[in-house]
This record gives structure tokens, C-alpha cells and sequence, in this order.
């Protein structure tokens, strides 16, 4: 119904597009500089204000009246059973729910189905609630707009205040999205860390990772929580994969940018970038199925017990991955440099090498770091080529023949586990909250690096 709804909506808007045009237009008549605003700002600041006008109404009725149904129907259910705990009053609340969409049903009473026909019965209220203040909403928008189209109207200004005050509740949405999430990290780790007393050197030092084998009464046993061989399986992998997708990402872009022919650029190129629309998951069933047996068996030929599952396959893997965001970001930087400064090199007599090495690289630093950086936070975010590669086993391990596992893996674990999300939730969301702690100490430390490089070259 939503969208339907969010179709007739902007069907509406587009209809009183055209309409605010047209008026506009017959008012000038084929004459220039008659109207303020060309008949086009006129069509679109209709657009935006029924847009607004239905789009907004449907979100806010529609979020109002399902949070309006559950409180009407949660306070029934309390006066009916108020012996219940409030767990079950959610309980068969949502079981009522169910039975009204036709979903399986698992309890049964006369109070279920009663809460069930209300609800079925607030529902179909709500949508035509929703449906009269959208498309009413929308149709006032169309007529105040359309009635206000005029010579001197400055639509113009008006539609480009309403672009601008869009694109600042945009930006707004993303910053406040961004503050939410680090304030929930924040918020489950110092839960978490309330669990286990405080014992922040246990988390980070220990070598024992099992946080939900020693739950007790809301406690957990620090212990047991030591995330060390987690930290440490991540950089391991992740230095192996950028040992691998660093060099060969950037020589490529060396290569292909000013020392390829132009036939052999045109199809290396698009090859090369292929492999950044691989799904992640194929990666995987590669490193599992072909890359860990192949180097076991090559390990067993030269003498060297390298696992079924092991870091050196997941990190392998992971920089193949990884080399055509490395190549493809680092090829457009190194074309951004200027030729002027190719040029003058030549001029004075550099080689082609000499200037690549002297005078391009240098110049496009920056932008390389920036990729580095890039595959770097791709290697630490990836999970399942972790998991079909190099296991989930948390193993304190510096050798890359063995298998271990990762944070992500771990979260990952945690969130889809049979155990309590609610206990699940604090060190998964604490794995969560060192990784990014983690990636931001990184990314701090490679803009200065950047700049120390950048003032000695410029």
C-alpha cells in the first residue's frame, strides 16, 4: 500500500509540474522577460512543495498510526491481563498481529483473537487515515502552488531555497546517522565493560576468546574474554593481503597509466576491474576449494605442514580481491598529475622512469595512500572469505600457515548465535567499537604521513 501510495503521490507532483509550467507559459505569452522565473523553476517548485507535502504527510501518518495501534492495544492487553510480565504482554501482542496478516499463530485465547480483530480492524482505519492526508496533503500542495504562479513570482529563488534546505536535511541525516552509531558502539561497550568489572587489560591482553561460555546472572567472566588472537588474526591476514595487493595494484597502474600501449590499456583495464565485481562469496569458495588445498599440497612437497584453513589462503585471497580498487584508484591519480610536470622532466633530461619515480609518484602520494588505505579497510571489514578460508577458530597465532580467524568473523558469530541478542550485543558491538577505533588511529596517522611527504615535494 506504501507504495502504491508513494507512487500516486509523486504522479501528483509530476501532474502539477506541468500544470504550474503551462500557466506560467500562457502568462508570457512567447514574450521574453516577462516572467521573474523561467516556466520551468515554476513547474519545479510545485514538484517539490506536493512532493514534500505527500511524501511527508504518508511518513508521518503512517509512523504515528502504527505507534498509536500498539499503544491502544498494549494497554488493553495490560487491563485484561495485568498478571503477565510485559515480555508477555509484547508476546502475545505480536501473536495477535500475526494471526490478523495471516501468519502462523503459536498461542492461542479468546483475548488473542479479540486483540487480532482490533487490530485488523485499526489497521484498515489507519490506511485510509494515511491514504486521505497523503493525496489531500499533496492535491491543498498542488492548488496553493499552482494559484501562486505569477509574472513577478520568484520561483526560482523559492526552489532553489527548497533544493538547499534538502540537500541540508541530507547532510544532516548522515551526520546524525553517523553519531548514532558511535554513541551506540560506545554505549555497548561500556556496558560490556561493566560485565566483566572493568577488566580492560583482560580484553586486550588475554588470549582466551569464549565471552558466552561464562555468562553468569548478567556477569561475564574476564577470562574469557580475551580478544587478542582476534586482533592479532586481523592483522595478519590484512598484512598479507595488502603484502599482495599493494605492489601489484600500484605497478599495474604505473603500467597501464604511462608506459602501456593504448590497445593493451583498453583491454587490461576492463580485465583487471572484472575482479572488483566478484561477489566476496565466490572469493571464498575459491580460497576454500582451490587456493588452501593447493598450497597444502605444495606444503607437503616441500616438507611444510601449511593448514586446510589458514591465514596465508585468506589473506592471499583477500589482496586478489583487493588489487583492482588498489589499481583503479591509484591509475585515476597518477593520470591526474598534471603533463606540464611530465613534460618539464623530459625537458631536462629524465627518463621516462626517472620521472615516474621522481617527479609522478611523489605528486600523486596522496591519492595512493588514500587507496591503500581503502583496501586496507576493505581486508579488516571482510568476513567471509575469513570464514570458508581460514576458519572461525579464535587461534593467538603469528604464523601465517595456521588458521585463525578475525573481529568481523567474530561479530558476526556473536549477532547470528543462538544465545540472548541482548548478551550478545556487548562484545559484539565492543569488537565493533575497537575496530574503529582502530581504523580512525590508522587513517590519522596516514594524513600525516601524507602531509610530512606532501611539504617535502612541494
Amino acid at each position: 500500500m506504501s507504495l502504491t501510495l508513494f507512487a500516486v503521490v509523486l504522479l501528483i507532483a509530476l501532474a502539477s509540474y506541468f500544470m504550474a509550467q503551462r500557466k506560467a507559459l500562457a502568462i508570457a505569452g512567447g514574450r521574453a522577460g516577462v516572467l521573474h522565473s523561467r516556466p520551468v523553476f515554476h513547474g519545479l517548485y510545485s514538484l517539490l512543495w506536493v512532493a514534500l507535502a505527500g511524501i511527508g504527510a504518508l511518513l508521518v501518518s503512517a509512523t504515528l498510526g502504527d505507534w498509536l495501534i500498539d499503544r491502544v492495544l498494549m494497554g488493553r492487553i495490560e487491563a485484561a491481563r495485568p498478571s503477565l510480565a510485559p515480555l508477555e504482554h509484547q508476546l502475545l501482542l505480536s501473536d495477535a498481529k500475526a494471526l490478523a496478516e495471516g501468519r502462523m499463530s503459536s498461542r492461542g485465547g479468546v483475548l488473542r483473537d479479540q486483540i487480532a480483530a482490533a487490530y485488523d480492524w485499526m489497521s484498515a482505519t489507519r490506511n485510509w487515515v494515511v491514504i486521505a492526508l497523503s493525496v489531500g496533503g499533496a492535491a491543498v500542495a498542488a492548488r496553493i502552488t499552482y494559484g501562486r504562479v505569477s509574472a513577478g513570482w520568484r520561483a526560482r529563488n523559492r526552489a532553489e531555497r527548497i533544493m538547499l534546505n534538502i540537500l541540508l536535511a541530507m547532510a544532516t541525516i548522515a551526520i546524525l546517522t553517523t553519531v548514532g552509531i558511535v554513541l551506540s558502539l560506545i554505549f555497548e561497550t561500556v556496558r560490556f565493560f561493566g560485565m566483566i568489572d572493568w577488566r580492560i587489560d583482560k580484553f586486550i591482553l588475554g588470549a582466551t576468546w569464549s565471552p558466552l561460555s561464562g555468562v553468569f546472572e548478567g556477569q561475564m567472566d574476564p577470562d574469557k574474554v580475551g580478544a587478542l588472537p582476534l586482533f592479532a588474526g586481523t592483522l595478519l591476514i590484512t598484512a598479507i593481503a595488502m603484502l599482495v595487493a599493494v605492489p601489484i595494484g600500484l605497478f599495474s597502474a604505473i603500467y597501464l597509466s604511462d608506459f602501456a600501449p593504448k590497445r593493451v590499456r583498453a583491454v587490461a583495464k576492463p580485465l583487471l576491474e572484472i575482479l572488483a565485481g566478484v561477489p566476496t562469496v565466490v572469493y571464498g569458495f575459491f580460497a576454500a576449494i582451490t587456493l588452501a588445498p593447493a598450497l597444502r599440497d605444495f606444503g607437503e612437497m616441500i616438507g611444510v605442514r601449511i593448514s586446510s584453513e589458514s591465514a596465508l589462503a585468506a589473506g592471499l585471497t583477500m589482496g586478489i580481491m583487493i588489487i583492482p580498487f588498489i589499481s583503479s584508484l591509484s591509475d585515476d591519480v597518477i593520470n591526474a598529475v598534471p603533463q606540464s610536470l611530465r613534460d618539464g622532466s623530459l625537458g631536462v633530461g629524465a627518463t621516462e622512469a626517472e620521472t615516474m619515480r621522481l617527479v609522478v609518484l611523489p605528486a600523486a602520494l596522496p591519492g595512493i595512500v588514500s587507496a591503500a588505505i581503502l583496501g586496507v579497510s576493505k581486508a579488516i571489514g571482510e568476513t567471509m572469505i575469513v570464514v570458508m578460508a581460514a576458519g572461525q577458530g579464535a587461534n593467538l597465532t603469528a604464523n601465517p600457515l595456521e588458521a585463525t580467524t578475525t573481529v568481523t568473523v567474530q561479530i558476526v558469530a556473536l549477532i547470528t548465535g543462538d544465545t540472548d541478542a541482548e548478551t550478545a550485543a556487548g562484545p559484539a558491538f565492543t569488537l565493533g567499537f575497537t575496530l574503529f577505533v582502530m581504523t580512525l588511529v590508522m587513517n590519522i596517522l596516514a594524513q600525516r604521513l601524507v602531509r610530512r611527504f606532501r611539504e617535502a615535494y612541494e
